[in-house]
Formats: C-alpha cells, sequence, structure tokens
C-alpha cells in the first residue's frame, strides 16, 4: 500500500484518488477550494460537456492540437466509452447531443461533481483543504508535500492535477506550475485557448447580444485559411465568442506577429448564385421600399444596419434602384463578412490554458515524471489541451486514470 498525495480536487485529481483508492492505496487529495470540481460546475455553461461520443482513437487524437502523440497511451487505455460507462455506473444518466458532445441527462454540472467527489470518498480518499506550497525532497524523491499553514504530509507518490491558469475564481491559478518548477521542470509559454477574441471593427459594438447560428467561419493568418467550422457564435462588446470562435481561438499561434481575421459566410447552405436569386427575390417583392427595409426576411435585425452601412449602397435607396453591381456586391458581402481580430480576452476568460508542462519530460506511457522518481501528472498542468466539445475534460479523466494504474 502507497501513502499517495493528489494536489487539486478537480476533474482529474478526483477520478485519480477514486482509482488509487481502489487499488488499497491510502489517498489524499489536497484542494485549497472550500468544495471540489469548482471548474467542472460551470462547463458546457454549467451542463458539463463530461466527453465526446468519439469512439475511434484517430478522432480523439485529430482534435487535439496540441502535442497529440503524447496522449496515445492515455487515451487507449480510458477512451470516451470508458468514461460513460463510469458515469452511468455513478448513477448519472448520459445523453449524446449535437457533434458527439455528451452531458448528463440532467443538465445538472453539480450531478457530475457529486458523482466524483462521492466515487473518491467512498472508495477511501480523503480529502483535504489547503494549499500545497513546496515539496520537501530526498534526492530525486518527494518525501513530503508542504502546505501554507506549515503541514507537512509524508507520501510515497504524488500527483499534480492541479489545472491551468484560466477561471481563476476556481482555484485554478497556476499553483501547479510552480510546484513542478521548483523540482526542475520546464513550463512551455502560457497562454489562452478556446478563449473569446477581441475585434477593433467598429461596428462590433453595434451587434453586441446578436447570436448567429448555422454560420460558417473560416480563420485566416494572414491571406492563408488556417480553420474552417459551422455552427454558432455570438457578437459581444469586445469582439466575438461562442463555440466555433472558441475552437478557432486554439488555432491562432502568432497573435500580435501575424495578422489574424475571420470571414464568416452568414448564409452558408446558399451558394452565391442561389443566394444572388433569392436576394433577387426579396427586392422584387420590395420594389418600392427603401433599401434599409428591404432584409428584414434575409438577416436579423441588429445586423441590417451594419450590412447597409458596409454595402455602400445609402439606406434611403429606393429597392428598383440598385444596380446589378451593387447588388452583387451585396450577396458577397454576406457571403463573406470579416472581422479583424486584434486580441484574445484575458486567460482567466479562457475555457483551457495552452501550454504546461513540457510534455519531454514527462512519460506518456505512465504519466511519471522523467526528472522526479515519484511525480505524475494530470489534466490541464501538461501541455495538452483540445478542441471544446469534451475533449479537454476526456484529456483530464485518461490522464487521471494513468496515473492511477502506475502509481
Amino acid at each position: 500500500m502507497s501513502k499517495i498525495v493528489i494536489i487539486g480536487g478537480g476533474a482529474a485529481g478526483l477520478l485519480c484518488a477514486a482509482k488509487s483508492a481502489e487499488k488499497g492505496n491510502d489517498v489524499v487529495i489536497i484542494e485549497k477550494m472550500s468544495r471540489c470540481g469548482r471548474k467542472l460546475m460551470i462547463t458546457g455553461k454549467g451542463r458539463c460537456n463530461v466527453t465526446n461520443a468519439s469512439f475511434e482513437l484517430d478522432d480523439l487524437i485529430s482534435n487535439v492540437p496540441t502535442n497529440p502523440r503524447f496522449l496515445y497511451s492515455a487515451f487507449s487505455n480510458f477512451m470516451p466509452y470508458d468514461t460513460m460507462a463510469l458515469f452511468e455506473d455513478l448513477g448519472v444518466p448520459l445523453k449524446v447531443e449535437r457533434g458527439n458532445r455528451v452531458f448528463p441527462q440532467s443538465d445538472k454540472a453539480v450531478d457530475i461533481v457529486d458523482a466524483l467527489v462521492n466515487y473518491a470518498k467512498q472508495s477511501g480518499a480523503q480529502i483535504i483543504q489547503g494549499t500545497a506550497k513546496a515539496f520537501e525532497l530526498d534526492g530525486n524523491v518527494i518525501k513530503a508535500v508542504v502546505l501554507n499553514d506549515k503541514t507537512k504530509i509524508e507520501c510515497d507518490k504524488v500527483c499534480l492535477c492541479t489545472g491551468g491558469k484560466s477561471y481563476p475564481l476556481t482555484g485554478s491559478t497556476g499553483d501547479g506550475y510552480t510546484l513542478a518548477r521548483s523540482v526542475g521542470h520546464t513550463v512551455t509559454p502560457l497562454k489562452p485557448s478556446l478563449v473569446p477574441l477581441v475585434c477593433p471593427n467598429n461596428f462590433i459594438p453595434k451587434l453586441q447580444g446578436l447570436s448567429l447560428k448555422n454560420i460558417e467561419i473560416t480563420l485566416f493568418e494572414g491571406e492563408k485559411a488556417i480553420y474552417s467550422d459551422f455552427g454558432e457564435m455570438i457578437f459581444t462588446h469586445y469582439g466575438v465568442s461562442g463555440p466555433v470562435i472558441l475552437s478557432a481561438s486554439s488555432h491562432i499561434k502568432n497573435m500580435g506577429k501575424k495578422p489574424y481575421k475571420i470571414k464568416i459566410d452568414l448564409k452558408p447552405a446558399l451558394d452565391f448564385h442561389t443566394l444572388d436569386k433569392r436576394v433577387c427575390r426579396d427586392f422584387e417583392e420590395f420594389a418600392n421600399k427603401d433599401f434599409v427595409n428591404s432584409l428584414s426576411k434575409l438577416l436579423p435585425n441588429k445586423l441590417i444596419p451594419v450590412i447597409v452601412s458596409l454595402s455602400g449602397i445609402r439606406a434611403g435607396e429606393k429597392v428598383n434602384q440598385i444596380t446589378r453591381e451593387q447588388r452583387l456586391k451585396l450577396v458577397d458581402l454576406i457571403k463573406n463578412f470579416y472581422v479583424t481580430v486584434s486580441d484574445f480576452r484575458p486567460i482567466d476568460e479562457a475555457i483551457v490554458t495552452s501550454g504546461g508542462v513540457n510534455v519531454k519530460e514527462i512519460n506518456p506511457k505512465t504519466m511519471c515524471s522523467k526528472i522526479i522518481d515519484n511525480l505524475y501528472f494530470a489534466g490541464e498542468i501538461i501541455d495538452v489541451d483540445a478542441y471544446t466539445g469534451g475533449f479537454n475534460l476526456q484529456i483530464a479523466f485518461s490522464t487521471a486514470v494513468l496515473c492511477a494504474d502506475n502509481m
């Protein structure tokens, strides 16, 4: 029986503790917040997108833009169907939604959190509220974890599951990076991922609160298209957010060094020619009206003044006076509505942190440190991150189980 200390009581820490305690180990979770799983509570807008029902290993790997190969062993060992079976066994019925996103049937993240906390406790893990501040070392081995109140907890093995730097109010304040660095690990540059984007276009504030469904976006780095997606987005007072925008943000690697822009196709179901015919029909119907009053069947009300302004056609121009050239320019604008991207929103608004403990310093088959003999890592603290849709939580669960199997 080993004495195992798990630092961080989030998704990875709770599952790692439960699985380790099940094997007969003496397990202690150190959690700085008064309640475990605080970040889990707010994932998926409080519904908790617990995994993605992608049952092929290559599908999983293809949704991890940062260091995907590192996760082969972890994913192979514990797949999304294992995650789903686990929660069903813990009494949380699940459902699969668009994009294979998996949620609890109740739509309540608290059901996932309670299931994990109860699983850890019933397996025999003990939860201590406190902040791990330092390690006591004997050569390449951690002998004890020192808390902020100077309490020492002796240990045979330690697992760092402290998360990243996103959503600091939930406890993710980057403590784990400090602990990792203190024993010789390097931490790759940290930046927000799955984060809203800042757009300086002067029309952005006029669109605040406008939600668009069934649109297609293409992200450009300079003139090169680097990512496309279809789905939902929303305009905010500072720029753009929503599922397709969050996914696009994880492809931006050179913010500030290269120019980025997003092309929004407002009518992706219609090609240019079909959309032009549709506009022609609307123009025939509204032939004697002002241009500004002819777009209500085609576009959301909030978008109409912005499109009118960008089209170069006067708002008061009679529809029957609009030239073919002007009409074609309008169609092009609806198919190619550009916003400029100037920055990420702050890291504390990001869903995940990109960057973390260097994967070259971790054994991918065991999640054990290559520097410290009895130190393991699970979850977001590692330099791996995935697209939105449940993939990041699956990384947390897969790496946690691999740690538990090897500690």
